[in-house]
């Protein structure tokens, strides 16, 4: 008997979840199964919102960003009623598995699913890279190239005008983005969660840099600090040079993912319908070393990720 299983996306889009959804359902049909896509996350499954795909149904959309299943929050789904009523849902399709593609909050519903008794296989979709199990999140390219791209517009500007730009990227606590987006950028400080900093040894750095002749400065600010605005208000106060703060918000979940975010996704997806052909549930699929690896969800989840700390340490030591 062929089996049929369900594919969602959770929480924040990111770019490359389109290119996940496809090799998941392409991966399947292969296989000879039923392919279930569900509409707006666990919201959807809760309220079936849901509907057959094909061959054809995935065509098209490996280029595009977004997600064509949709995204929604589900607080219904974080008690037993929720549960229960998605589980039922679950049966009534004769789902035997669902891929989830999202973040920690995403895989933490795939668990409590899979406890009962509906196997969940998470794929780590958000821009954020904050998921510890895995060094790679799908989205996390994009978003790194379109924040880069956005800094370097506006340094274009900022170098005209003499100014300091203090430009927020997003990471929600996570630091990946602001620090890989100021090595690429060549930004003159860089602020994160994970680094304590001090905004007078910044305004020192700066004053020190422009007695070599330089006028114009870049500083990027994680997402997890916040008050960017403040930030540059402080610095124009205290350097006397006209400072702009510039938060660049959701522009960096949209886009074309990249080559990178394309193959990861598809490498994740096929994977994780190996696992659910198998009948493995309860687990979450990342990258270790450039290879695609699993862990049981409870597992990835407990995991802590370090922090970039020896790329912070050049990014400091030459920009000046």
């Amino acid at each position: 008997m062929s089996k049929t299983i369900g594919i969602l996306t959770s929480g924040g889009d990111a770019p490359g979840m389109n290119a996940a959804v496809r090799a998941v359902a392409r991966a399947a049909i292969r296989k000879g199964m039923k392919v279930i896509g569900i509409r707006r996350g666990y919201n959807g499954l809760i309220h079936g919102d849901m509907f057959e795909m094909n061959e054809r149904s995935v065509s098209d959309i490996i280029q595009r960003g977004g997600t064509i299943l949709y995204t929604a929050r589900c607080p219904e789904f974080r008690y037993e009623e929720g549960l229960q009523k998605a589980k039922q849902r679950c049966i009534e399709a004769g789902l035997d598995g669902i891929v989830v593609i999202g973040g920690d909050g995403s895989f933490r519903g795939g668990a409590d699913l899979s406890a009962r008794g509906i196997p969940c296989v998470g794929l780590p979709g958000t821009i954020d890279n904050d998921i510890s199990c895995t060094e790679y999140t799908i989205g996390y390219d994009t978003a790194m190239n379109t924040a880069m791209e956005m800094v370097d517009k506006i340094r274009d500007t900022a170098q005209s005008h003499d100014r300091c730009s203090v430009v927020e990227v997003m990471g929600r606590n996570a630091g990946y983005i602001a620090v890989n987006t100021g090595v690429a950028c060549g930004a003159t400080a860089i602020i994160t969660t994970e680094v304590e900093y001090s905004l007078d040894n910044i305004i020192n750095k700066i004053n020190q840099t422009r007695k070599s002749g330089k006028q114009h400065f870049i500083i990027v600010v994680s997402e997890g600090i916040g008050n960017s605005v403040q930030i540059a208000k402080e610095i124009e106060a205290k350097t006397g040079i006209e400072s702009r703060a510039t938060i660049l918000g959701h522009v960096q979940r949209g886009g074309s993912p990249t080559v990178r975010d394309r193959v990861v996704a598809t490498q994740m997806g096929y994977y994780a319908v190996d696992l659910l052909e198998k009948g493995i549930g309860n687990r979450v699929v990342g990258m270790q070393n450039n290879k695609i690896v699993d862990f049981d969800i409870q597992e990835a989840l407990s995991m802590k990720k370090p922090f970039e700390n020896e790329l912070y340490k050049i990014a400091d030591e030459i920009s000046f």
